[in-house]
């Protein structure tokens, strides 16, 4: 297995990573990444394998488990009860309990509301050259979600800011000030849901947050811990990546000159498909070998770390052809965005919805949608998105 080295901030590999995967790719399935000091893949078939095998998991084995220092302890108290960091039973429990609150029918409901929101931060957009991320991506998301939850919406802008200070902890290069806020963001958030959990216990409403209050399964009921984390762990994952899957995938049909048939009713959701495809959100996701395994000739012993990375995978030449190239009208296949197996993303319907729905309106009622200046991405890695989308219309 070849060593490579590549820094993650480095600034040609932000603007574009795929090169890097690329020339791993070429030494075969998997790699050691030095600056990360683990083994990674992009191999698609590796990684659908490894997101599926029950001998992989994300939590951390009992025996290697580190000391949480003191200042971080309000972050990873949060984290204890994340079914994304869970492996079952208690991720199952956790997943069945929210399955029963977040369905498919009520997600569904929410396609009329995505449309008239869309509308209105169409009209409400400022003339000449601006930030679509800024006045479109950002807001839409995270107003979609705090309403399907209940939390007022007037509270986005701190629910933004508080989630984009939490995955700082998720991204390369962290330092302790990024920590600090981090940890100050997880306590403003766990004291204002704590306030609304018990607000909606005593006054039940129509939305997610009754409904997980009254979820039950085998007799058990998500404890008020449990509650809070799942509300936070909706919030960022409901709005974080889509944000940047919007931003990115705007970007990329602006810069394709994608006709806006690729956009129609019937060419919409696989054009959304190769969006996530393409240039999704989120580029590494990382798992704990539970025991001695081989996968596709590399030997992994129990408690060895391995990085399935999401965006090489996708771009795998054994799985799509010319797979570099945008192409909406490309068949549809399952793709590692929204990962796959035990963990495979609960929200991913809704995101699915919002893009299938917020994108057609966007370019039929911008039709003269162009760059005003070319996009950067951010040092914001394991994630990819952009600063900012300057556009005119």
């Amino acid at each position: 297995m070849i060593t490579l080295h590549q820094s993650p901030t480095e600034p040609g590999f932000v603007q574009n990573p795929y090169p890097f995967y690329e020339a791993a790719r070429a030494h075969g399935p998997f790699f050691h990444w030095a600056d990360y000091r683990m083994t990674c893949t992009g191999n698609a078939a590796a990684v659908n394998a490894i997101f599926r095998d029950r001998r992989f998991g994300r939590e951390v084995p009992a025996e290697l488990a580190p000391a949480i220092p003191d200042h971080l302890r309000p972050f990873y108290a949060v984290e204890a009860h994340s079914m994304l960091e869970l492996e079952p039973p208690r991720h199952t429990r956790l997943r069945s309990l929210v399955l029963r609150a977040f369905t498919s029918r009520r997600i569904a409901a929410l396609q009329p509301e995505i449309a008239t929101l869309t509308h209105e931060l169409i009209d409400a957009l400022p003339a000449g050259e601006f930030d679509l991320l800024k006045h479109f991506g950002q807001k839409l998301p995270v107003i979609i979600i705090a309403r399907l939850l209940g939390v007022p919406e007037e509270m986005s802008d701190d629910l933004l800011r508080w989630s984009n200070a939490m995955v700082g902890m998720y991204m390369a290069g962290r330092t302790r000030e990024t920590e600090d806020r981090a940890v100050a963001a997880t306590e403003a958030f766990v004291a204002f849901m704590r306030g609304y959990v018990e607000a909606r216990r005593n006054d039940p409403r129509d939305d997610l947050i009754t409904s997980l209050i009254a979820a039950e399964s085998e007799g058990e009921r998500l404890t008020t811990d449990e509650l809070i984390t799942t509300c936070i762990l909706l919030l960022n994952a409901g709005h974080e990546a889509t944000v940047h899957t919007i931003g990115n995938g705007v970007k990329t049909l602006l810069e394709t000159k994608t006709p806006h048939s690729a956009l129609a009713p019937e060419a919409a959701e696989g054009t959304v498909e190769e969006i996530l495809r393409f240039d999704p959100a989120l580029h590494m996701f990382t798992r704990w070998a539970y025991d001695d395994i081989e996968v596709m000739g590399h030997h992994f012993k129990r408690g060895d770390q391995v990085a399935l990375l999401l965006a090489a995978a996708n771009r795998d030449p054994g799985v799509w052809d010319s797979p570099a190239k945008f192409r909406p009208a490309r068949p549809v296949k399952p793709n590692a965005t929204f990962g796959a197996g035990l963990h495979f993303c609960v929200g991913a319907p809704l995101a699915r919805l919002e893009l299938v729905t917020a994108l057609p309106i966007l370019f039929e009622r911008l039709p003269g949608l162009h760059l005003a200046a070319k996009p950067r991405y951010g040092d914001v890695y394991h994630f990819h998105g952009l600063t900012a989308l300057p556009v005119s219309a």
